[in-house]
C-alpha cells in the first residue's frame, strides 16, 4: 500500500453543521465498508450523510456521573432544540475540556459551547431510536461565534434542500424521512431569527 493511499484512507471526515431539530430526527445509521476501521454514518433527513459534526449552541445542562469511570454529558441548546452531547475515558480530551468548563447556573453569563463529535444511534428500551453526539472536542465560545454558526448552518441546511441531483444519499432519505422539505425551512427562518446582526 502506498503513502499516499494510507493517508486517505484514515482521513477524517469533514464535520457536517446541523440543527438540532434535523439531528434529532436522524434514526438511519451504516457503515461504509466491510473493514473493522471502516467509518460509520448517520443519513440526514436533508439527504447529508455524515461522520462526526460540528455544533453551536448555549450550554444548557452538565451531569458528570462516576462508576467504573468518569462520565460527562451535556445538553447545548440551538435556536432549533437540544444536543445531547457525551464524553468518558474514551474521548479524554473531550471530557478533561467539558470539566474546566463552568456549569451553568442562573446567576451566571449564559455560556456557548463549541462541539465536533460523532452522531452516536442509539435503541432505547421502549423501542425509540435516539441520537446524541460522542464529542471529540468541547470549547466555550462567544455569542457572536454561536451566531456565524447559525448563520452557516442555516446556509449548508438550505444548500441540502436545493440539492436535485438524485445521488444515493438523497434518494435514500426520501425513502426512510417522511418530513416534508417545508419542516426545515421553518427551522432554518426560525433560527436565522435569533441572530443578531
Amino acid at each position: 500500500m502506498s503513502e499516499q493511499t494510507a493517508f486517505q484512507r484514515y482521513e477524517r471526515e469533514p464535520a457536517k453543521r446541523v440543527f438540532a431539530a434535523e439531528f434529532r430526527e436522524t434514526t438511519y445509521h451504516f457503515k461504509e465498508g466491510s473493514e473493522d476501521k471502516s467509518p460509520t454514518f448517520v443519513l440526514l433527513p436533508t439527504g447529508e450523510r455524515c461522520n462526526r459534526v460540528f455544533l453551536v449552541g448555549l450550554l444548557a445542562d452538565k451531569k458528570k456521573s462516576e462508576g467504573e469511570a468518569v462520565f460527562y454529558q451535556i445538553k447545548v441548546k440551538d435556536p432549533s432544540g437540544f444536543f445531547f452531547v457525551s464524553a468518558g475515558s474514551y474521548q479524554p480530551e473531550a471530557m478533561h475540556q467539558i470539566a474546566s468548563i463552568e456549569t451553568p447556573t442562573v446567576e451566571a453569563k449564559p455560556t456557548y459551547v463549541a462541539v465536533i463529535g460523532k452522531p452516536n444511534v442509539f435503541t432505547a428500551p421502549d423501542g425509540r431510536t435516539l441520537v446524541s453526539v460522542r464529542a471529540e472536542s468541547v470549547a466555550a465560545v462567544n455569542k457572536q461565534v454561536h451566531d456565524c454558526w447559525i448563520l452557516d448552518t442555516a446556509t449548508r441546511t438550505l444548500e441540502r434542500l436545493e440539492k436535485t441531483d438524485e445521488n444515493p444519499d438523497l434518494v435514500k432519505s426520501k425513502e426512510i424521512y417522511k418530513q416534508s422539505s417545508d419542516v426545515w425551512k421553518r427551522m432554518v427562518h426560525e433560527a436565522l431569527k435569533t441572530v443578531e446582526i
